[in-house]
């Protein structure tokens, strides 16, 4: 049909009528090329003209252009390409007289310049696949020996890194998956770093959370001697320090760190039982108290006093069931034997008796409740892990110090309370009697003055 419409004219007429008696002739004026290209699209619907105005046969937009094949003479590949062009040019005017400001579709150049002016001039670089940068934030994430060899630590999400930039940690490499994120960053305090545009996908399969946030970096890692520190916190702070003592659960030591933040304290001080202060897990329960107040980690206990002023008293924190089972222990009388107890002594093993020795040689520190009045001037605690409990290094100089051991009541049956727990409670009381402390100080030498 296609062959039979060829030869012809561009315009045909067709008549057309109804019945064997004509009234009139109608004409239907048909472009051959429209007719044709409509056949090959759909199915042509008759039309019977009811009156004696001419009626076209219409199409839609896409069948009024030609179809080229190649043979024909506007069929070359360039043709093909500008009229592409063109098409593509009319289509998105239309769709930003629709939209203003959201159709129109910006050149390769002007993308990049709005992109660098979005990002204050900085420079970033995409991941090409394989790229070897990536697999070290799981080894700087897992490895607490490549973290102290490499001397970086790894932070992930953006609050932890704006706070690690606003205390003045130096920032080596940043991972981004979307130019959104890396806005929401100090752009200022980036111009040192590599950035690296990744894929979302990549973030997820080397990242330590369920949700990732986009973003993550790799910080050296900070000396709290460098850092700076709000000084706002610094102003509310009081002479209270905290000494961690072999607390090896990474959830435990951020909730301590994030107390000992949120109390005031002056530092922490972390001896070399604990877990790494910057392992994510540790990170992520602080909630960025790493950066709010000095936290000197991996130090013995020759290096802990030499952290803490002179003078200085330490208490020790011990929960209730040890400390009654001590004083019972401590009140039984010693030379009263009953019948039966030498063979039990000679069934026994050797190692219970150099542990209950090595019970009786550690230092007896004076039982105190935690809100009787302990914290007066410049004063530390000593907060243990739950499995090992106190050393005998802390119990040393707590009494070296002349410090207690201070206990929370617990009701009957508990058998103690978690670490993290125990130390906001006592946190939290000896701040408010050192701030007690202080205000009758005051209030004590505007007297003295006044007279």
């Amino acid at each position: 049909m296609a062959a039979l419409f060829g030869g012809v004219g561009r315009e045909i007429t067709l008549f057309m009528g109804r019945g064997s008696c004509l009234r009139g002739w109608n004409s239907v004026v048909v472009t051959s090329r429209r007719f044709i290209r409509g056949l090959r699209r759909r199915p042509v619907a008759v039309l019977h003209p009811g009156g004696e105005r001419e009626t076209r046969v219409k199409s839609n937009e896409t069948a009024d252009q030609p179809r080229l094949t190649r043979g024909d003479a506007g069929g070359t590949g360039w043709e093909r390409s500008r009229r592409r062009r063109a098409e593509d040019e009319t289509f998105h005017a239309g769709a930003a007289a629709r939209n203003p400001g959201h159709g129109s579709r910006p050149a390769a150049g002007a993308s990049c310049s709005g992109v660098r002016e979005q990002l204050g001039g900085l420079r970033f670089e995409k991941a090409q696949p394989g790229d070897k940068r990536l697999p070290k934030v799981v080894s700087i994430a897992r490895s607490r020996a490549f973290r102290e060899q490499q001397g970086k630590v790894l932070l992930e999400g953006r609050r932890l890194i704006c706070d690690a930039l606003a205390a003045g940690a130096a920032p080596q490499t940043l991972f981004f998956s979307r130019v959104e994120r890396l806005c929401e960053l100090p752009l200022d305090k980036l111009r040192q770093a590599s950035l690296v545009k990744v894929k979302f996908e990549d973030i997820k399969i080397w990242s330590d959370l369920v949700t990732p946030q986009g973003v993550l970096a790799i910080f050296s890692k900070p000396d709290a001697s460098r850092l700076s520190f709000p000084k706002d916190l610094r102003l509310q702070s009081v002479p209270l320090f905290l000494i961690c003592d072999n607390v090896r659960d990474p959830g435990n030591l951020g909730t301590i760190l994030r107390c000992a933040a949120a109390v005031g304290c002056d530092r922490v001080l972390l001896n070399k039982g604990c877990v790494d202060a910057w392992e994510p897990k540790v990170l992520r329960a602080a909630m960025g108290a790493h950066f709010r107040l000095p936290i000197f980690p991996g130090l013995d206990w020759n290096d802990i006093s030499q952290h803490l002023p002179k003078p200085v008293t330490v208490h020790v924190a011990d929960n209730v069931h040890k400390l009654m089972v001590r004083q019972d222990a401590e009140a039984a009388p010693q030379d009263a034997e009953k019948p039966g107890d030498v063979d039990s002594d000679a069934n026994s093993d050797s190692d219970d008796d150099s542990d209950s020795d090595d019970e009786l040689s550690r230092p007896y520190l004076e039982p105190k409740a935690y809100h009787e009045n302990w914290a007066q001037r410049s004063t530390a605690l000593v907060i243990s892990g739950e499995i090992h409990g106190l050393s005998s290094e802390a119990l040393q100089l707590a009494e070296e110090t002349g410090g207690h051991r201070l206990s929370v009541p617990m009701a009957p049956g508990v058998e103690s309370l978690n670490s993290a727990m125990t130390a906001g409670i006592l946190l939290v009381e000896g701040r408010r009697q050192l701030m007690n402390f202080t205000q009758k100080a005051s209030r004590r030498a505007r007297s003295l003055t006044l007279r």
